[in-house]
């Protein structure tokens, strides 16, 4: 009879069992990259994606629904030029003070619970500001709806990463899309809306506040959830190995834009923490691992050069989003486009984003250095500014598109928000520092160019202003899109 035919004696078997069974206990469960204790329903993935999207939404309607009606509301409001000029820069002032506060509130009550309250915030706000009858109150309101949008604002990235670790850049692409369809739609249809609705600029305005309440509902089913953000979990239960592993290998997906999408994998960037999940490394391994995990939120993220990178690239397209959209319909109306027309540009403008912004994160996290997509929308900046500059009139749907497409700074600096950290406590980090710190740097860039317009007569000081800043942020996007984490940096 061949050897391995041969059954061992009832004494040898009972022993391999229980020396099995031994081992067996000894392995840590198996558990999947940034997965939670339980793999999630894929009906609750799909509700997440719906309420990614709405909430994107509501981001920016806000400020362009605004920015039709300005007139009117200064007439309304009996409101100063001084006053209705510095509401071009309060967006940013409250993305930076209150954008501050995200990481901490996600950490107390969960990112899906601070991203509806955020709505609720939205929603309240733009239905309030119309009828409130003040400047200051009319002001404050505004701050209200701004500051929900401050805290999803921020929260966007780590929702991805959390439920979606190996989709950063398709998800990161979806809602920037929703966020460019979001702000184009409100630019375009805010006046006749406010037409169909009898001509009273209140009605136009707070008719947005519907979307918001509408935002609210699927993350509602997210109130319960207190799971932390990737990697608070870890940080407050030192000393488990599959926690560890789940928060590193979030991060390590993240990291790498998507794991699927680049291709390359990130069993480089996930070192002891992958080996412990699979049971492969001594327990002191396991240990140190977690001692990294639980020292992870006090990363001091300002010794970064990538993350101080990110910050100013951040600010640098901020303030030419927000310049474009208080400032180049007048550019055109002063050219001799008609109003109309001139609204419509802007509008064109920013729907470019709508398919670019689902392109590009896909492409980003394709590519290990993102410098070269920098460096592409930044001349797409400087030939527009250019031609704006040189034929403001004649090549005006040009010189859109192609603003247009440099606008889309902004959806790749979220994906490399999220790339640009191993775990998901220094993504909370990094998205809050970036975010916070680059609409801090914004703030003047509206001001500066309604500055230079009067005090020059024309549009020539302002325009070389813009083209200028496009230097600078190609500098910065190439500092930030290099293949790197800020913890190799801190």
């Amino acid at each position: 009879m061949p050897h391995d035919e041969t059954p061992a004696p009832p004494q040898t078997q009972t022993l391999n069992r229980s020396s099995a069974g031994s081992a067996a206990a000894r392995l840590p469960a198996p558990r999947l990259p940034g997965a939670v204790d339980a793999a999630p329903a894929p009906w609750l993935l799909r509700l997440i994606a719906v309420g990614l999207v709405l909430a994107a939404l509501n981001l920016r309607p806000a400020i362009t629904s605004l920015g039709a009606l300005l007139e009117e509301v200064r007439e309304g409001l009996h409101m100063s030029g001084s006053v209705a000029g510095l509401l071009t820069s309060v967006p940013p002032l409250c993305f930076a003070v209150f954008g501050v506060m995200a990481p901490r509130l996600a950490r107390r009550f969960g990112a899906g619970t601070v991203v509806c309250a955020g709505m609720a915030a939205i929603a309240a706000g733009l239905a309030i500001r119309p009828y409130i009858g003040s400047t200051a109150g009319f002001l404050a309101a505004s701050a209200l709806a701004l500051m929900g949008i401050a805290v999803s604002n921020i929260l966007m990235p780590v929702i991805v990463k959390r439920w979606f670790p190996d989709r950063v850049g398709t998800m990161t692409g979806l809602y920037s899309m929703a966020l460019a369809l979001g702000t184009a739609l409100a630019a375009a249809v805010t006046v006749p809306l406010t037409g169909a609705l009898g001509g009273n600029w209140q009605s136009g305005l707070a008719v947005w506040a519907v979307l918001a309440a509408v935002a609210v509902l699927p993350w509602i089913v997210l109130v319960r959830d207190r799971t932390p953000a990737p990697g608070q979990r870890d940080a407050t239960r030192p000393g488990r190995g599959s926690g560890t592993a789940s928060a590193s290998g979030a991060g390590s997906g993240a990291a790498s834009g998507s794991a699927s999408a680049s291709g390359s994998g990130s069993a480089d960037r996930s070192g002891p923490a992958s080996a412990s999940a699979s049971g492969s490394v001594p327990s002191s391994a396991s240990a140190s691992a977690d001692a990294r995990s639980a020292e992870a939120p006090a990363l001091r993220i300002t010794r970064s050069r990538t993350a101080w990178g990110l910050a100013c690239f951040f600010g640098l397209q901020a303030t030419a989003a927000y310049i474009t959209m208080g400032w180049m319909p007048q550019i055109f109306r002063d050219a001799g486009v008609p109003a109309g027309t001139a609204g419509v540009l802007l509008a064109v403008t920013m729907a470019m984003g709508v398919p670019l912004a689902f392109v590009i994160p896909r492409v980003a996290g394709r590519l290990r250095q993102q410098g070269p997509i920098v460096v592409v929308l930044g001349l797409c900046g400087l030939i527009g500014y250019t031609g704006l500059y040189l034929a403001p009139a004649a090549g005006a749907w040009a010189w859109a598109l192609l603003l247009g497409v440099a606008n889309c700074a902004f959806p790749l600096a979220l994906t490399m928000i999220g790339m640009r950290s191993r775990t998901g406590a220094g993504v909370v980090r990094l998205s809050a520092f970036a975010q916070s710190t680059g609409y801090l740097l914004s703030i003047p860039g509206p001001l500066l160019v309604g500055v230079l317009y009067q005090h020059s007569g024309g549009w020539g000081l302002p325009i070389a202003l813009m083209a200028g800043l496009m230097i600078p942020q190609m500098v910065a996007g190439v500092l930030a899109g290099r293949d790197r984490t800020i913890e190799d940096e801190c």
